[in-house]
């Protein structure tokens, strides 16, 4: 409808007054201004190129998404603000293109782009819509990591049971085995060490079969007051000698007037030996693993930092996934 508007003007441009002409030239720029307000309102990017895949216009959200400044991406190729996409390919004429897409500039995102030519009778450019699907994304990632956990869940639970079943079994054979060395005397003595290094195996395994059901079975956390410094402490005195091992130097920088707090200390101390076992890997060649703690009138706050090399973008997103590791 615009467009045959336009023509008719073209075509009768030499017969309109001056005034004419100024009237139309305002009104074209106040719908311009209007429409250029309208997608700087939106919360989807836009971006206009032209034949070349050169920027005629961008709207904030896109300049967002992107880390993109508005007045330095105007007539320059999209291709040098946005990298890792092969423009060549998606910027043809007739093409229409709908693609999920993860940046990891200037935040981590996810974003859904669609690109479709613009035509008259001759090629015109192109539209790119732009929009921020992290949260549907993560949702549902969210959701599928809940039904593998579950999964998995049940999984070890009923293997964490079937392995039971049989160490209590061997449990009592040993224990069986054990009454009648003692009435062997001296002949029974001779076996008792492999006796009792057998029975210390399979308690070894009941206990961590224990503990891979409380990992997977959390329990409700025992609070009671506890101190964090000596808290902290007392873990960094249990990890010495692997922290040495690794040829770490720790330093600690603890208020000493941080407060008591209503924890569980077992469920901390745990998350505190891998803390600082996670920062000692991260440093396979030596490095400092400094720990500090402070507090306000709302929130304590322990920072571990080591001189590692970080974690990868890649990885950041699965920083709290359950099993998760690098190694």
């Amino acid at each position: 409808m615009r467009s045959a508007f336009i023509d008719k003007l073209i075509k009768r441009m030499d017969r309109l007054e001056p005034g004419e002409v100024q009237a139309v030239v305002l009104d074209l720029v106040r719908e311009k201004k209007f429409q250029e307000k309208v997608f700087e309102a939106l919360q989807e990017g836009v971006i206009l190129l032209d034949t070349e895949g050169k920027v005629s216009y961008v709207n904030r959200a896109a300049c967002t998404f992107f880390g993109l400044e508005q007045n330095q991406v105007l007539g320059q190729r999209l291709a040098q603000g946005v990298r890792g996409l092969d423009w060549n390919e998606l910027l043809k004429p007739g093409t229409v293109v709908s693609r999920d897409l993860e940046i990891f500039y200037p935040e981590n995102r996810y974003l859904n782009f669609y690109i479709t030519s613009i035509d008259d009778d001759s090629p015109l450019g192109f539209v790119m819509l732009i929009r921020d699907v992290t949260e549907t994304r993560k949702r549902t990632e969210e959701q599928l990591e809940s039904e593998r956990l579950n999964a998995f869940t049940l999984l070890a639970a009923g293997v964490a049971h079937e392995l039971g079943n049989p160490l209590n079994s061997l449990t009592i054979h040993l224990q069986l085995l054990e009454r009648r060395l003692k009435k062997m005397g001296a002949k029974g003595e001779a076996l008792r060490e492999h006796l009792d290094v057998a029975t210390g195996e399979i308690r070894r395994l009941d206990f961590i079969i224990g503990q891979f059901l409380a990992a997977i079975r959390p329990t409700q956390p025992q609070l009671q007051r506890v101190q964090l410094r000596e808290l902290l402490e007392e873990c960094v005195r249990f990890l010495q000698p692997e922290i040495e091992q690794a040829k770490v130097k720790l330093k600690l920088d603890l208020r000493s007037d941080l407060p008591s707090m209503p924890l569980d200390a077992n469920q901390m101390k745990q998350a505190f030996y891998n803390l600082i076992r996670n920062a000692c890997q991260a440093m396979p060649n030596g490095g400092t693993l400094t720990i500090s703690g402070t507090f306000t009138d709302y929130e304590v706050r322990l920072n571990f930092e080591d001189t590692g090399k970080g974690i990868s973008a890649e990885q950041m997103g699965k920083l709290f996934q359950p099993f998760a590791t690098t190694r």
